[in-house]
């Protein structure tokens, strides 16, 4: 029986705890594609980001799935936090 984590499409969070390069079957997760679709489509240069062939397999730049995806890598917390003015305002006190 699969596990529930495998199945589904992926979160905001999961696609940020990706490592640097996935596998076909974690793009097409990714991207709500089949598996024998993706690998089609992989295959006919035909994917919707840059696919990888190393030998017999095929790895997807998770950078690139993230453009596609338009999932902004960066941090909720760090985009509301001006760490500028932190220094400065501990400074003036």
């Amino acid at each position: 029986m699969a596990s529930q984590e495998s199945t589904g499409p992926m979160t905001r969070e999961e696609l940020l705890a990706l490592p640097a390069v996935v596998p076909l079957d974690v793009a097409n997760r990714a991207l709500d594609i089949g598996r024998t679709k993706g690998y089609q489509m992989a295959k006919r240069d035909l994917y919707p980001c840059a696919v990888l062939r190393l030998g017999q397999r095929y790895r997807v730049v998770t950078s690139e799935l993230l453009r596609v995806l338009k999932v902004d890598s960066t941090p909720a917390s760090d985009a509301a936090t001006e760490p500028a003015e932190k220094p400065t305002a501990a400074l003036a006190a």
